[in-house]
């Protein structure tokens, strides 16, 4: 059956799936207020979001309506492919059945618009006009300039610098949309000046450009906070993909052993795990979840689950997740979209409970997946979607070995167009690993708060 072919308007949801009443009980953890220690109410967050988007991140609801004007732009794109690899099957000389769930296909390239969309929307109707956010590779900024643009709003992004420098053509494609783009750290926000002092030559990181895009936000009364993961009701807007995903893969007659996907901060992979994460918790199904991030940023491998800032500087509420410390400072990777801190504290949590398991990869291993995929399967994909591509070839080969006929699911969360200068460099044999060494890591958690929590 050519999976790819079913695409009804009819599978496209009503509804976005909240995970939060189906976690274990105790894994979540309430954020608390840096100065007592005491949980924080919605009120903290009110400054720079729309009261519609708080009661979304503290919902208990199961399911969130989706309003009807955010169904009829998601209809652009919506609903995506779900392929079968039979090429990269073939080459592989597997007996797994390799699907992709390919959310390249929307207008800014990545599965970020299933979240800015509703973001806009939700600001718009609050009587905001302009957005302030950061981007790291290019894709959250992308998707939020296109969202405001529909919803004829101001936007602001601070792009982390070195992404800044290494995808010119983002940059211009947020420009196309109207958003002014910014390298971040800048010389504008109190945040940006702080870490120019210290390091003149910052190559920036998402938590600098998070801390200047929300100071941003709560120093204008116009203007809103947005955020492309990590928090709740980003990764409930993702969910979109998993529940077009189960009904595709039913009618493919197949259900995943396995759930893959690369994680920065958590929201592609959450939207395409948690609705078949459901079926684990619920005891229904017996399925498999991998994380797969990159070893210059082993933000879940190597970091430590507990309280911390979600930005560099310290001006967010403290949330319970996987961190390598606020002021971690990664590498200037190709995968620029995962050169994030900290990790959603409902990815952690689902960790930390033993339903789901991570990996680390370098960064040539991961291009030399992607050329294997793009020469099998015809799709450039981006480095970050790259990471879940070698987990899923990974687990075709044991599959292999042990002679099991698998089922592999893993999201390809955006294509590699923008990415070509990286790809040069891997064919050409200039790319070099990072595995970031273990003193500075333990540097950067030395400074994570400490309190009686």
């Amino acid at each position: 059956m050519a999976v790819k072919t079913i695409l009804s308007e009819d599978m496209l949801p009503t509804r976005w799936y909240n995970i939060v009443p189906d976690m274990p009980a105790g894994s979540l953890k309430p954020p608390l207020d840096p100065a007592t220690g005491e949980p924080v109410g919605p009120e903290a967050l009110a400054p720079i979001f729309p009261m519609s988007l708080i009661s979304q991140e503290v919902s208990t609801e199961r399911f969130v309506d989706i309003p009807e004007e955010v169904q009829e732009i998601y209809k652009l794109w919506r609903p995506t492919p779900l392929i079968r690899a039979r090429r990269l099957e073939k080459v592989l000389d597997t007996p797994a059945k390799i699907y992709f769930k390919y959310e390249g296909v929307s207008p800014a390239g990545s599965h970020k618009p299933n979240t800015s969309v509703p973001q806009a929307y939700f600001n718009r109707e609050a009587g905001i006009k302009r957005i302030a956010t950061e981007t790291g590779a290019g894709q959250w900024g992308s998707a939020m300039a296109l969202a405001t643009q529909m919803f004829g709003m101001a936007c602001t992004v601070y792009m982390v610098r070195i992404s800044y420098e290494q995808k010119p053509y983002r940059r211009s494609m947020m420009e196309v949309w109207g958003a002014e783009v910014l390298a971040s750290p800048t010389g504008r926000t109190n945040s940006g000046r702080a870490v120019l002092e210290k390091d003149p030559e910052s190559l920036g990181s998402l938590g600098i450009a998070i801390s200047e895009a929300s100071e941003d936000a709560a120093t204008h009364d116009d203007t809103n906070y947005s955020l492309g993961s990590v928090l709740n009701h980003v990764l409930m807007h993702q969910t979109v993909v998993g529940e077009e995903c189960k009904q595709q893969m039913e009618i493919a007659g197949d259900y995943p052993d396995i759930v893959i996907g690369c994680i920065g901060g958590g929201s592609n992979y959450a939207g395409l795990a948690f609705p078949f994460m459901r079926d684990r918790l619920s005891g229904e199904k017996q399925v498999e979840f991998l994380a797969a991030e990159p070893s210059a940023c082993p933000t879940v491998t190597r970091g430590k689950l507990t309280y911390d800032f979600g930005d560099a500087l310290g001006s967010t509420p403290l949330f319970m997740m996987h961190t390598l410390g606020h002021d971690f400072t990664p590498p200037g990777i190709h995968a620029g979209g995962l050169r994030y801190h900290a990790m959603a504290p409902l990815i952690s949590a689902l960790v930390d409970t033993g339903n789901m398991s991570a990996v680390a990869y370098g960064q040539t291993e991961i291009f030399e997946a992607a050329v294997t995929f793009a020469r099998a399967e015809a799709i450039i994909p981006a480095p970050e979607s790259s990471h879940a591509i070698k987990a899923a070839i990974d687990e075709a080969v044991r599959a292999r070995e042990a002679g099991e006929g698998r089922v592999i699911l893993f999201n390809l969360s955006g294509h590699g167009h923008f990415d070509m200068s990286a790809y040069d460099q891997y064919l050409s044999g200039k790319l070099t690993d990072y595995a970031y060494p273990e003193e500075k890591i333990k540097e950067s958690m030395a400074k994570i708060p400490k309190g009686t929590w």
